[in-house]
């Protein structure tokens, strides 16, 4: 069975369909086993819910193949503005923002880097992501960045992070569940520069977390105060699906619906929300990695069900007004 037919053995209706959303964490690429391009993601927020701009986040996609190496990064950021602009007359504003990757280990020599992102962005970029997600573990994958251990604590890439504020850029953080200290360290150290926690911080459920929910939860739970004393830093409500988060949800019969997906996911994202506020949260889809877990209806229907009871101010935030803010859109 192909995974579409898989995901059609769960089918729902969209809740509360004229709620206006703004995803703001999705990829664009086109390798030789997944291509997820704009006739796909338009065929994901097209397929029932109100979404009304995206925010394309670095994936390692279309880099330049000669020049520089440290100017490689741009490519991606100049093939996502010609799909942002092809994407202009329709329902949804897909990649009304972006976030690129720049090698913030060069420190200052970042800043033409940064430079060449904004010029090739078309007024759309918005920040870098230099994912640190490290474990030593063999069962869990690093990052395609191949970040080292503490990278979020290198003097070096602290040099490069300076350029953030000075370029008007925010950064997005992809770490695990136990570096969410470093990123703790981090926002305290730069005040000024917005920064954006991905996935929750990525709570671990494989390897040699496998098993062990309840203890990670706690530990995870005491990184996310930590983080979230921080002004500086919003999260984003999501990333679940990750395999590396251990839910299983991809070697199903059928694909989990709404509620069941709400009933896991509520502990981790209804206390960011308590911790953080929904001035500084917003719901994400990272599709298409979530993608093995469920279609985009039922991701989106788990996070109205886990909201239901929220004022439509809060709602409005979560869904779309805290990604406006966050992203300047």
């Amino acid at each position: 069975m192909d995974h579409q037919a898989w995901l059609d053995l769960t089918k729902e209706d969209p809740i509360d369909a004229d709620l206006p959303i703004i995803d703001p964490h999705h990829h664009l690429w086109d390798y030789p086993t997944s291509r997820y391009l704009l006739g796909e993601v338009l065929a994901d927020t097209d397929s029932g819910h109100h979404v009304v701009q995206t925010v394309f986040i670095e994936c390692l996609s279309m880099y330049r193949a000669d020049g520089p190496p440290e100017m490689r990064p741009v490519g991606e950021t100049e093939f996502v503005n010609v799909i942002a602009e092809a994407s202009l007359e329709g329902a949804t504003q897909v990649a009304a923002g972006i976030v690129g990757f720049a090698d913030l280990t060069l420190g200052e020599a970042v800043a033409p880097v940064l430079a060449a992102h904004i010029a090739a962005g078309g007024g759309r970029f918005r920040g870098i992501r230099h994912a640190a997600s490290w474990h030593e573990s063999d069962a869990i994958n690093n990052a395609h960045t191949h970040p080292p251990k503490g990278l979020l604590l290198d003097a070096r890439f602290r040099q490069g992070f300076t350029q953030l504020h000075k370029h008007d850029l925010s950064f997005d953080a992809w770490l695990y569940h136990p570096q969410l200290g470093e990123l703790a360290d981090l926002a305290r150290a730069f005040p000024q520069t917005p920064l954006i926690l991905d996935h929750v911080g990525t709570p671990l459920g494989i390897g040699p977390y496998a098993g062990k929910r309840e203890a990670v939860f706690q530990e995870w739970r005491r990184g996310i105060d930590e983080v979230a004393a921080c002004d500086n830093v919003a999260v984003k409500l999501g990333g679940l699906g990750m395999k590396v988060c251990g839910f299983g949800w991809h070697q199903g019969d059928k694909p989990p619906g709404s509620a069941d997906l709400a009933a896991a996911m509520g502990p981790y994202l209804l206390y960011c929300i308590e911790r953080f506020g929904v001035e500084r949260c917003m719901f994400e889809s990272n599709f298409p990695v979530d993608k093995p877990s469920c279609s985009y209806v039922v991701l989106w229907n788990a996070f109205k069900r886990l909201t239901e009871k929220f004022s439509a101010h809060e709602r409005r935030a979560l869904f779309h007004d805290t990604a406006a803010k966050v992203y300047g859109l």
